[in-house]
């Protein structure tokens, strides 16, 4: 197997490690993830039934569908994807995240299989899945190619990838690290780095690069006045999130 490299920010993983206790809290420091969930579960979900043939009404739709759910913080999205019946390896970077998610899932009466490892230790150890969830973490690496590199080696022949992050341009400034961290506080001061944004184009083009090709992007659009967020297939500039496959 080929040596596994890194794409790990320590300085990332420290600020994640800090806030671990909290991933459950609905009023705490993932307040944002989670009134942004239900919006990306909903494309989520779409995806995977569309690409593998998949009725969301019936009774777990993804059983025998292998998903990983890469920095998966204290569980949000590895849960219901255990829930739709898929065999779930959540893995993150940041250890302390990892006993907050077994802990909650072990509560839930829900099997998944946690990891403090990383794509790229993943990738060399030859693991392969048909789904791998790369949700607000590109943002956070220090090499966004050779991490989607490591997610493409991660996916079987025809596999599904899902990422999403934020836009880079002045208005995500204003709304993700004036308004979400100074203003509503709803995260701390310093959670993200505007410079590491990365724009729609760019993203597509750093998965192309990685081997895969992309076939979607929708906009994440907040409403104030509803306090919702809703999908958009216009409106990307702040968070948006991409489908791409691997060659068959």
């Amino acid at each position: 197997m080929p040596t596994a490299q890194t794409t790990v920010d320590d300085g990332e993983i420290a600020k994640f490690e800090a806030m671990a206790a909290e991933w459950w809290d609905l009023n705490g420091k993932f307040k944002p993830l989670h009134m942004l969930n239900p919006c990306r579960l909903d494309y989520i979900t779409t995806q995977i039934a569309g690409e593998f043939d998949r009725d969301l009404k019936s009774d777990k739709p993804f059983a025998g569908l292998r998903i990983l759910d890469i920095g998966c913080g204290g569980g949000l999205l590895a849960e219901p994807m255990a829930r739709l019946g898929a065999d779930v390896v959540g893995a993150d970077a940041a250890a302390g995240n990892i006993p907050v998610a077994q802990i909650h899932a072990e509560q839930s009466g829900l099997e998944i299989d946690y990891r403090h490892t990383t794509a790229e230790a993943m990738a060399a150890a030859g693991e392969q899945f048909d789904v791998v969830l790369n949700m607000e973490v590109v943002e956070h690496v220090a090499s966004p190619i050779d991490y989607l590199r490591a997610c493409h080696d991660l996916l079987k022949p025809g596999g599904l990838h899902v990422c999403s992050t934020i836009n880079r341009n002045p208005k995500s400034y204003v709304m993700a690290i004036v308004g979400a961290e100074q203003i509503m506080r709803w995260l701390p001061k310093g959670t993200h780095e505007w410079s590491k944004f990365i724009t729609p184009d760019e993203l597509f083009s750093l998965i192309a690069e990685a081997g895969m090709e992309p076939v979607d992007r929708k906009g994440f659009v907040f409403n104030p006045i509803a306090w919702s967020w809703k999908l958009s297939d216009r409106d990307l500039s702040v968070n948006y999130v991409t489908a791409s496959l691997k060659p068959a």
